[in-house]
Formats: structure tokens, sequence, C-alpha cells
């Protein structure tokens, strides 16, 4: 399947030469692409058409953003690695195309760390861990003496096996030595209707779908699980301070570009991505979708991924998770 995958990409790629180094000059002058490995509509894509919009102020030039869906993400990440490294083909890469799938298949066709250079971290966003109300625990604490008294009773539903959902309730139980049963849905909307009814008990989510129910007091916010406390909820503890230290899980999301894109390129990218993130109403219509804008070096973002994937890795093996 990857083969096929391998293939395709390359033809769909601009078939031309590497750019030799060079310097940033007037880059850019001409169009960006900004390759979405998902279709038009979802998260990922509205951030792009987001991201894109305030780059496009910032470069005086237009940014294309070019959905190809397929493969789980890999079909894009594919077509944008083996692009030509001239600095005008883009990919929004996220926590799950970058690390999380890395973690899970070792037969993908493109490799997150040799095949792209990191431009800049653009946002992110944390998870949050809520319960039906039916469930007697209401901090971390509680919770994690609840599970411990009847190991593998609670439940925590899941967008899917390997999800990034199911991957923040397997690194959560690793960092509490608690069991709880995993149940996979096909889609957080499903999910949530079930938490919602009963069916099952818990859930890691993104905002956007739960915070209205928490509003609404269908469901209880038990805490977030990045280490700073969410501004779209800023009276929700998180996991670490509830007691489970370190504890750190986040959704991200980044431009890279393909590997050998010269370096002075990659500097003037990030510089402008990060003037693009400063412009008014950037971090407003950021926390419409959940997210909170942020930055940093091409280096630091490369390191994030590399750290990502190896605690992924870890909780991948640690929990035996394998998915189709």
């Amino acid at each position: 399947m990857y083969r096929t995958l391998i293939s395709t990409a390359v033809l769909a790629a601009f078939v031309v030469p590497a750019a030799q180094a060079q310097g940033a000059g007037n880059y850019p002058s001409k169009a960006l692409r900004m390759v979405v490995p998902f279709p038009p509509g979802g998260g990922n894509d509205i951030l792009a058409r987001t991201l894109g919009q305030r780059l496009s102020e910032v470069t005086g030039q237009q940014v294309v953003v070019d959905n190809r869906g397929g493969a789980g993400g890999a079909l894009g990440a594919t077509i944008a690695a083996t692009a030509n490294p001239d600095g005008y083909t883009l990919f929004l890469g996220s926590v799950g195309n970058l690390a999380q799938t890395p973690a899970l298949k070792a037969d993908l066709p493109y490799n997150p760390v040799r095949d792209f250079a990191p431009a800049a971290l653009v946002a992110t966003s944390s998870f949050m861990l809520a319960a039906n109300p039916s469930v007697p625990a209401k901090t971390v604490q509680e919770l994690v003496t609840l599970a411990k008294a009847s190991p593998g009773k609670l439940t925590y539903a899941s967008a899917g096996a390997g999800s990034s959902l199911h991957m923040a309730g397997e690194l959560f139980k690793f960092a509490t030595g608690t069991d709880l049963l995993h149940v996979p849905y096909k889609g957080s909307g499903p999910a949530m209707t079930d938490l919602i009814s009963g069916r099952v008990q818990l859930v890691f989510s993104t905002m956007p779908p739960v915070l209205p129910q928490v509003k609404q007091g269908k469901l209880r916010a038990i805490a977030v699980t990045t280490l700073k406390r969410a501004a779209a909820a800023p009276d929700v503890p998180t996991v670490a301070e509830s007691g489970v230290k370190g504890f750190n899980v986040s959704n991200w999301q980044g431009v890279l570009a393909p590997a050998k894109t010269p370096a002075a390129l990659v500097k003037k990218l990030n510089a402008d991505i990060l003037a693009s993130l400063k412009l008014p109403g950037m971090t407003e219509a950021l926390a419409v979708q959940g997210l909170e804008p942020a930055g940093g070096t091409p280096e630091e973002f490369g390191a994030l991924i590399k750290s990502e994937i190896a605690k992924y890795t870890q909780v991948v093996k640690a929990a035996r998770i394998t998915v189709d």
C-alpha cells in the first residue's frame, strides 16, 4: 500500500532539481503552496486557511491550501516530503502524522525527521479529561483512587484505536498506574453521544466538542492535559498540578518544508510565520478552534518532534497498541 503511495506522491510532486544553497533574497517572490494531509473542512484545514490568510498579509504572496487527504495523512505528508525543496511547498503537520503515526507504523512512506525541515510550531491545544456526571470522582486524585479500587471497570471513549484521544488515555494510564478500559469509536461524535448518555464514563477530548457539554452540565471537567491551564477553560486544573507531576499531552500543529530546503529560507519562513501569529485578531481566530498560538525556532520545533516520537513510541509499546 505505502509503495503505491510513494509512487503516487512522487508523480504528484513538482519534479524539478533540488534548490541550491542560497540566501533568502526576495523570498517569497511567488505563491506558496501549503499541503494539508486531510480533506477540506476539518480542523487542520481550517487552521491552514487561517494561517495562510495572515501569512499572505505578511509576505505579500498568496498561500494556496492544497488538500491531499488519504491513508490517514500519509499521502499528503509524502507529497510534501518529495516536493522541490525551494521553499515554495510547505506542509502543515501535526502530532498525529509527525509523532503518533510514526510510532504506530514502521512502514510509512515518509520519515518525519529525515524528510522534513521544521520551520515553526504554529499552534497548540490541550485535551480535556471529562466524565459523565454519574462518575463520583471530581478530581484527578479521586479518579485515580476510584480506578485503582476497580481495575478495568472505568471506561474511556476515543475517536478510534491509535487516535490522539486514545494516546492521551494510554499516557494517563501509564503515568498514574491505573487500568482504564478503552472503548474506541468511529469518530468523536459517537463517542461524545455515548459519554453523555452514560454508556461510557470518561473521555479525553479536544476542546471544541466537549467544552459546550461541560458548560451545559452534561459532562464534568476533571482536568486538562497540558502543563499550563487552557485559555478556553482557565478554571479547570491541569493533570500535572493535580498530582501527576510532569504530565503533558498536547495537540499541536506546525509548518515544515521538504528536507534540504536552504536554511536561509527556513529561517525567513519562521520569521514570517511568527509575524503572522502576532497579527491583530489571530489569537482570537485560533481560540475559536480551541487553539493557542505557539512559535519558537525551527530547532525547537525539530526537538519537539523527536521528543514526541520517543514518547509515543514508548506508550505504543507499553500499551501494545496496534492499528490496521
